[in-house]
């Protein structure tokens, strides 16, 4: 018995110390992520109870915010958010958990900690366009400027995104901010909510003006990498100010939807 209870607060000790890495407050977190789901419906960059958004809460990565398996993104709330370990699948959760949503998500915080929050969409620009030979994402205007030479390209794909997929993708971040998956759709990582959804709302904005712009069959005027490259950098200059994008989002939500908050 007295093992036993020695044991047991060995255990208690270990966990407390590693919930003491959490450095965000959680339930920001939970309301960031939960507005994010919510407006992503509204922009109709979903697809209903499919694709997952995650944050990381601790500093390792190890513990994460992610959406629950059934749960329409119009209909997100603060509380439906589960946190997981990316070392341990839930198997006993009391909520449904998309295998391949915590294969792809729990890799990539795992191997990249400085991907806080991950953004997973098969919008559709971005995934028609990942359905092309040629993924990539031209600089033919002011929006898809932000976004030159700063996307890792998966060709890979081979069907859902378990172990080996997750692995990969998790590996080939590098230090982009984004993943263009290949016959898939996108991811976006960054430090917080605001950033990451703010990558992946004008990402697919990019790939409508493009993927528009290629189907008149008229030339296209891309821009040189001079004017992309300084024009990314002019965009990442703005990066600080993303927070008032998602701010915007919340006050709306707040006078609508105030139930994401719960």
């Amino acid at each position: 018995m007295y093992v036993n209870r020695v044991l047991l607060l060995r255990l208690a000790n270990l966990e407390r110390a590693r919930m003491s890495k959490i450095t965000v407050n959680i339930d920001e977190a939970r309301c960031d992520l939960a507005a994010i789901f919510r407006w992503s419906a509204r922009e109709f960059m979903h697809e209903g109870i499919a694709n997952h958004f995650s944050y990381a809460i601790s500093d390792d990565g190890q513990q994460f915010l992610m959406n629950p398996f059934g749960v329409h993104f119009s209909k997100m709330r603060a509380s439906d958010l589960l946190l997981l370990d990316a070392g341990k699948f839930p198997c006993d959760h009391g909520k449904k958990v998309d295998p391949t949503a915590w294969w792809i998500h729990g890799a990539m915080h795992r191997n990249n900690p400085q991907a806080r929050c991950i953004v997973h969409l098969h919008s559709h620009y971005a995934t028609a366009l990942s359905a092309l030979a040629d993924p990539r994402l031209p600089p033919v205007d002011q929006t898809s400027c932000r976004f030159f030479n700063r996307v890792a390209v998966d060709v890979g794909f081979d069907g859902m995104g378990l172990d080996d997929e997750a692995e990969r993708l998790s590996k080939l971040l590098g230090n982009k901010r984004m993943v263009m998956m290949g016959n898939h759709g996108f991811m976006t990582v960054a430090e917080s909510p605001a950033l990451a959804f703010d990558l992946a709302y004008y990402f697919e904005r990019g790939c409508r003006t493009y993927l528009t712009a290629l189907s008149t069959g008229a030339p296209l005027a891309v821009l040189s990498d001079e004017t992309a490259e300084k024009t990314a950098c002019q965009w990442e200059d703005q990066d600080a100010h993303v927070g008032e994008h998602l701010l915007a989002i919340r006050n709306i939500l707040d006078e609508e939807e105030p139930e994401y908050r719960y």
